[in-house]
């Protein structure tokens, strides 16, 4: 289903999924794992569905959209939104107006036997896909709440931010960024106003604020991009970012402090290479960099997402499977696949190949799917119901 085709639902549909929905709502408190998706001999494919998370297009959804086949028969693990089609170089993706986008999300979530998380990236500012245009409140950037430097202000864009959110039932923000704005001229993230500061306490005490305000409306969020993507002077979406001779250990300072807060829901990766901490592997397909350094180093046991697995610096250099393998051994526990550099409607089917594949062989434990199942499962324990 092409966003073209699919600008309208028939009104009695349009009312048939809102009721629907907001019922099963109503006379289910809370989403929740059911009882047999809570034990360790959970199927494989479900476990491995899970750790999926993709991109469609279409403003609205039914029982033959693509995405519902991947929810229903798939069992991804949730869903990425934007407002902008990239490939297509089309202002009509998923994004239309706060009603429009209301029932989406309700539709993907009734479709699912297993609460989805349903993202977004609003980081407010640049990287903002719930636009004025769309009826949506303004927002700021990170940037501009860093200058400042007022957790008061940053509560308050915080506040809004969360409120929008939930209200229209998105549940994950990939937000706040953590880098730090050691160089502005960074094309992807200091030209983009997405850092608070080069300071990395201003950095520490506004995300933190921002996660703080988020948890208050049980929105949960990721801290990214780990190990810090600030010092880049390449776009990693456009292909190979060596970090070796810009990157320092103070960039680690954010997370570590963050996670060490408690307050860590998920931690994104960067596509960013640096030999210092692995000769090899960018970070998002490094063990030295996500189980050496996040995971040991820092005793970090949450999840771990990656950045775009179709972004330019992993599918230019990697296939597929490498990169899923590879990601997957080094810690990776959610795959991010936004569909939104190139759309490839089948990647989800895809990606759960690759990954029975691995373990079939031998080359993933069924071990490790289990510690990626567990701690999604855990995360997802702490949805709210979207209250209609």
């Amino acid at each position: 289903m092409t966003p073209q085709n699919d600008k309208h639902l028939h009104t009695s549909n349009y009312f048939f999924v809102l009721f629907s929905v907001v019922f099963c709502l109503i006379i289910s408190p809370a989403p929740c794992f059911p009882d047999d998706l809570k034990k360790d001999d959970t199927s494989l494919d479900i476990k491995i569905g899970q750790m999926i998370i993709v991109g469609f297009r279409g403003l609205t959804v039914d029982n033959q959209s693509p995405i519902v086949q991947d929810i229903r028969k798939r069992h991804i693990g949730g869903v990425i939104l934007f407002d902008y089609d990239v490939p297509l170089k089309s202002p009509v993706r998923n994004i239309a107006s706060p009603k429009q986008l209301k029932v989406l999300t309700l539709a993907l979530q009734k479709a699912s036997s297993i609460p989805l998380f349903i993202a977004i990236d609003q980081e407010g500012g640049r990287v903002n896909r719930l636009k004025e245009k769309y009826e949506f409140p303004p927002s700021v950037s990170a940037q501009y709440l860093g200058s400042i430097d007022n957790l008061d202000t940053t509560r308050k864009y915080a506040g809004e931010t969360a409120k929008t959110l939930t209200g229209i039932g998105i549940n994950l923000n990939f937000a706040p960024v953590v880098d730090l704005n050691t160089n502005p001229d960074n094309p992807v993230i200091g030209k983009l106003e997405r850092s608070f500061s080069s300071d990395p306490e201003v950095v520490i005490s506004q995300a933190s604020t921002f996660i703080d305000v988020f948890h208050e409306y049980h929105l949960l969020s990721a801290i990214k991009h780990f190990p810090g993507h600030g010092s880049s002077t390449g776009d990693s979406h456009k292909g190979l970012t060596d970090v070796t001779n810009t990157w320092s250990p103070i960039e680690l300072k954010p997370f570590d402090a963050i996670i060490k807060s408690g307050k860590c829901d998920m931690v994104m990766t960067a596509h960013v290479f640096n030999k210092n901490l692995d000769p090899k592997w960018p970070a998002t397909l490094s063990y030295k960099t996500l189980t050496g350094i996040l995971r040991k180093d820092f005793h970090y046991d949450g999840i771990i997402i990656s950045d775009d697995m179709q972004m330019k610096a992993i599918s230019t250099f990697y296939s597929l499977e490498t990169a899923i393998r590879m990601a997957i051994l080094a810690g990776v526990d959610l795959l991010l696949f936004p569909n939104n550099s190139v759309f490839e409607e089948d990647i989800a089917t895809r990606a759960i190949a690759i990954i029975k594949r691995l373990v079939t062989d031998n080359t993933v434990s069924r071990e490790r799917i289990n510690k990626s199942y567990k701690r999604i499962r855990k995360l997802k324990e702490r949805l709210r119901p979207f209250p209609g």
